[in-house]
C-alpha cells in the first residue's frame, strides 16, 4: 500500500486526508462512503501530482498527491 494525500479543491470544503491505497479505484470506493461527497465524485476531475488523469487504473506511488477538482462555473 502507498500513503497518498487527497486534497479537495474549490467548493468541496473538506480537509485533506491521507490514505493507504494502491490505485484510484480504491480511492473511489473509500470516498463513495462519504455521503457529503456523492455529487462531487460524479462530476469532479482527478489530478495526480497536478496532472489530470482520465483512468482509475493509474498506479500510485508513495507520497503522491491526489486532487479532486470540481467543475467551476466562470462568471
Amino acid at each position: 500500500m502507498k500513503m497518498v494525500r487527497v486534497e479537495f479543491l474549490g467548493p468541496i470544503q473538506k480537509e485533506p486526508i491521507e490514505l493507504e491505497i494502491d490505485n484510484l479505484n480504491q480511492l473511489a470506493q473509500i470516498l463513495q462512503q462519504d455521503e457529503s461527497l456523492g455529487e462531487w465524485l460524479q462530476n469532479s476531475a482527478v489530478a495526480v501530482n497536478d496532472t489530470l488523469v482520465s483512468s482509475r487504473d493509474v498506479a500510485l506511488k508513495d507520497g503522491d498527491k491526489i486532487s479532486l477538482l470540481p467543475p467551476v462555473c466562470g462568471g
